[in-house]
């Protein structure tokens, strides 16, 4: 048998959990997402952007996250991230409020928001602590108190689980272990934990074995590559040029402000740097202007 498809692919991971016919494989998913965070079991899930063949990886129309929604209302998002695109944490608020305040038709009251959650699972470590599945609500600081329901944002490291640690019970971690890329010789105890697991092995093996699945799947992968050595690169030289125009501009200012003041010029330098390596190498307006701060007319200005 040819090599299995890396799962993590977000490409091959929506083919898995986001399409009609695997949407008991998603369900299955969430309820474990969410009973490990000691939410209640979802009944019925609609996907919002079911995955068709129509779907292109090199498109940079397609969207390769599931979107869902509850029979009460509740939207989900998950998200898979390959790569570190940085400041994740407010490209994931940003993305939220979107979803939010999109369900507000004119005229409508508020009372008809609902509840949005969002998935992001990383193949990366992100938080600070050894835990590998973080849930994060609005709440009070002194007291707990939750201010509102309405928000819910869930952060999944893959890296920070063994690949040893082969659980002997059902829940989450048998879902995370195979998403990881866990030993096939491990699949016959997930599955016989966690039963639907077998339909998303399955689902792997077939798309494995696919050759048009296999074509789309590595021109998704050279793309993730790409896109990440080229955020890498700028990046890197960016802040590189930043520190040393900024050491620069210190050492003329002189002694302990100057050098600040420089720092700051420097680093806000080594920021247009970035943007400009970024364009240069045609990454996307809007991943530009969430990696650097700034406006997608600021951007066009930079690029003309």
């Amino acid at each position: 048998m040819r090599e299995l498809l890396d799962p993590k692919n977000d490409f091959v991971f929506k083919r898995i959990f986001g399409s009609e016919e695997n949407k008991d494989v998603l369900l299955a998913f969430l309820n474990r997402t969410f009973a490990d965070s000691g939410d209640a079991p979802l009944t019925e899930i609609v996907i919002m952007n079911p995955y068709t063949d129509k779907d292109a990886p090199l498109d940079k129309q397609s969207i390769f996250d599931i979107w869902a929604r509850t029979n009460e209302g509740k939207l989900i998002n998950v998200e898979m991230q390959l790569f570190n695109k940085y400041d994740i944490e407010k490209r994931t608020l940003y993305y939220w409020s979107r979803r939010f305040s999109s369900q507000l038709q004119e005229g409508q009251s508020y009372r008809e928001l609902k509840k949005c959650v969002t998935i992001n699972i990383l193949n990366y470590a992100f938080i600070p602590n050894t835990r590998y599945h973080n849930v994060y609500h609005l709440r009070e600081d002194e007291t707990g108190l939750e201010l509102t329901d309405d928000i819910e944002v869930h952060f999944i490291e893959l890296t920070k689980l063994s690949d040893q640690s082969v659980p002997v019970e059902g829940g989450l971690v048998n879902w995370l272990l195979f998403l990881k890329g866990a030993d096939k010789s491990t699949w016959e105890v997930l599955q016989m934990n966690e039963p639907t697991l077998k339909k998303a092995m399955t689902t792997l093996e077939f798309l494995s074995m696919n050759e048009e699945a296999r074509m789309r799947y590595e021109a998704r992968q050279k793309f993730l590559h790409d896109e990440a050595s080229a955020l890498e690169w700028a990046t890197e030289k960016g802040l590189k040029q930043g520190m040393e125009q900024g050491m620069e501009k210190g050492m003329e200012k002189g002694m302990e402000k100057g050098m600040e003041k420089g720092m700051e010029k420097g680093m806000e330098q080594g920021r247009l740097e970035v943007a400009r390596n970024m364009l240069a190498k045609g990454l996307e307006l809007g991943v530009i202007a969430e990696l650097t701060g700034f406006s997608v007319e600021e951007l066009k200005k930079l690029n003309a």
